[in-house]
């Protein structure tokens, strides 16, 4: 199994160039496999802010012992059970989603390359680099849009917790990326899918 970690801060758009590599190697042989789903129901209560909100983009904020497994597993050919987390709750489902292994797994979350041993499990390494003010605007309007948020608290976690913790824990993991995308990814996913094939081509 060939697995590619797919880091960038929030709104660097990892799912969307996930996406763009699995529809350039088809779905069939791969499968994409987001860290947002190892967020841990009861986080630490040092996670909490001077404002009294939680900070979802501390490394604390994610169930590493249970992913470790999980990529783990995969790498083994194991089936797992992914926990399906609810951004409206800020609490995991009791449902899970029964995960095949596959030829390829895009793995892709703002902390992918952060643990040094999911590090040493993934074949392909690459951070998506891309400009604040940009990453700002596409998360507003995600937030909105999709997890229900209102304008105002999307800015405040921002400021509070967003850009703090990206400019600590997530800039510096583009020193282990194998590449760095930036804002234009057709081309990127172009190249990475052609390394993917080439995999695939020679498992068959």
């Amino acid at each position: 199994m060939y697995l590619i970690g797919i880091a960038g801060g929030s709104g660097s758009g990892k799912t969307t160039f996930a996406h763009k590599v699995q529809e350039r190697i088809g779905d069939q042989h791969s499968f994409v496999l987001s860290m947002d789903s190892y967020y841990l129901t009861n986080l630490p209560s040092e996670l909490k802010t001077q404002k009294g909100n939680t900070n979802f983009d501390h490394p604390h904020a994610f169930d590493w012992e249970l992913l470790n497994n999980h990529l783990a597993a995969l790498k083994r050919g194991e089936s797992i059970e992914l926990p399906v987390y609810n951004f409206s709750s800020n609490a995991r489902d009791i449902e899970t989603i029964t995960i095949v292994p596959n030829k390829i797994v895009l793995f892709e979350g703002i902390f992918t390359l952060f643990d040094k041993n999911i590090r040493k499990l993934l074949d392909i390494k690459c951070f998506l680099h891309v400009d604040s003010d940009i990453r700002f605007t596409r998360r507003l309007h995600r937030d909105v849009k999709e997890r229900g948020r209102s304008l105002e608290s999307v800015i405040a976690q921002y400021y509070e917790t967003v850009r703090p913790m990206y400019q600590k824990y997530l800039d510096p993991q583009k020193q282990f990326a194998d590449f760095t995308v930036g804002e234009e990814t057709d081309v990127a996913a172009d190249i990475l899918a052609a390394r993917i094939k080439e995999y695939i081509n020679e498992e068959n």
